[in-house]
């Protein structure tokens, strides 16, 4: 299954890193499967932190406008609302955050990274290279992040303008007026 996996990745950077050897391609690939829960988590995070940010506001104006016999209901109402929202956007993010990691994540490693050194990284090895694969994380999430956002903001904020919504009816007030696009 592994290799199966290993196999799509390499497929999906295709022309990414075309002029790489076959080894040094699947190296990538494996470094890109260790670090699957990464690129997950970073789609998740950006899909979630607005919805944290609306759950402390919603928190401060649950507490000063909503009686206390009905706090829990509207409290629980909202976090079902952010369930529905993050289980709507989140995988979809994940999914094209994973799909984006060779072309992204993957052409970084190639470039920056020979045959021995990817090596090193996926063996895990305490060495001055798995220092610089380190220090290459941020650049390697920073890229995936720069082609992810823009593909999935209108969703995300399609989605989070009727969570918005949402949880400003359950709380009695009125939503914000969209903010204009950037």
């Amino acid at each position: 299954m592994k290799k199966l996996i290993v196999v799509a990745m390499l497929a999906a950077a295709g022309a990414a890193y075309a002029e790489s050897t076959p080894a040094k391609k699947e190296l990538v690939a494996k470094v890109l499967l260790l670090q699957q829960a990464g690129i997950e988590q970073v789609a998740g995070n950006i899909v979630m932190q607005p919805a944290q940010q609306l759950m402390l506001r919603a928190s401060q104006i649950l507490q000063a406008r909503i009686p206390p016999d009905k706090r829990a209901a509207v409290a629980k109402d909202i976090q079902n609302d952010v369930k529905k929202y993050a289980d709507q956007t989140v995988p979809s993010m994940r999914d094209r955050a994973v799909a984006l990691a060779p072309s992204t994540i993957g052409v970084l490693l190639d470039e920056r990274f020979t045959e021995d050194e990817l090596k090193q990284v996926v063996a895990i090895l305490e060495s001055p290279v798995n220092r610089k694969f380190m220090q290459l994380n941020g650049e390697m999430l920073k890229a995936l992040t720069e082609k992810l956002v823009p593909e999935f903001q209108t969703k995300i904020e399609g989605n989070y303008r009727a969570l918005d919504r949402s949880v400003a009816s359950r709380l009695g007030i009125e939503a914000p007026a969209p903010a204009a696009s950037k």
